[in-house]
């Protein structure tokens, strides 16, 4: 079960850094094209080379930049919570539990991995009504006018799979719990 599921995270994570290198490469392309933009409008260009700053002002920013990056940061981090989940890589605060007994530890680590889970399908059973209401709705994004459903749908799937992977990894925090030995990546070293 663990290699199906350590799997999976990393297929999410791998999904979220395909969505976030492209969504940076938008970015970057839409900073670029308004700085060529206003360059072409730069007085000095515009008088020493008229043919090239009337070329320039042809370019701009990527259309609906801020809505594809919208659309597409959710999908992102959720597809990296699960990778984030199995491999206990969320930021922690240790001051007082590098003192306690691997027991204590053994036991917050449970809990706070079931807390974890509780919220991520929380989080996820809310997004499932608003993927519900946009999709009801028919709401369009502004300028693109791609529905608004669609960027729900892909966060939904990839909160889907950190849900699942919260409760499988909530499961095998508790058996490290009960057994003393562990049963997830990151586990051994970690004072867990």
């Amino acid at each position: 079960m663990l290699t199906l599921v350590t799997r999976t995270a990393r297929l999410m994570a791998l999904l979220g850094g395909f969505a976030l290198t492209a969504l940076v490469a938008v970015t970057c392309a839409s900073i670029l094209g308004r700085g060529i933009d206003r360059f072409g409008h730069w007085d000095r260009v515009e008088a020493a080379a008229p043919g090239l700053a009337a070329w320039l002002t042809g370019f701009g920013p990527v259309r609906g930049d801020y809505e594809l990056v919208e659309a597409g940061i959710a999908f992102a981090v959720f597809s990296f919570l699960p990778i984030c989940q199995l491999m206990a890589a969320h930021a922690t605060v240790d001051v007082f539990t590098g003192l306690m007994p691997a027991r204590v530890n053994r036991f917050l680590a449970a809990f706070w991995e079931i807390v974890l889970a509780f919220v991520i399908i929380l989080i996820g059973w809310r997004l499932y009504a608003g993927f519900l209401e946009k999709l009801d709705n028919g709401q369009t994004s502004f300028l693109l006018q791609f529905p608004v459903w669609w960027a729900y749908g892909a966060s939904l799937v990839a909160a889907i799979v950190a849900g699942l992977v919260g409760l499988y990894c909530a499961a095998a925090r508790v058996a490290e719990g009960v057994t003393g030995r562990p049963h997830l990546p990151g586990s051994e070293g970690s004072g867990h």
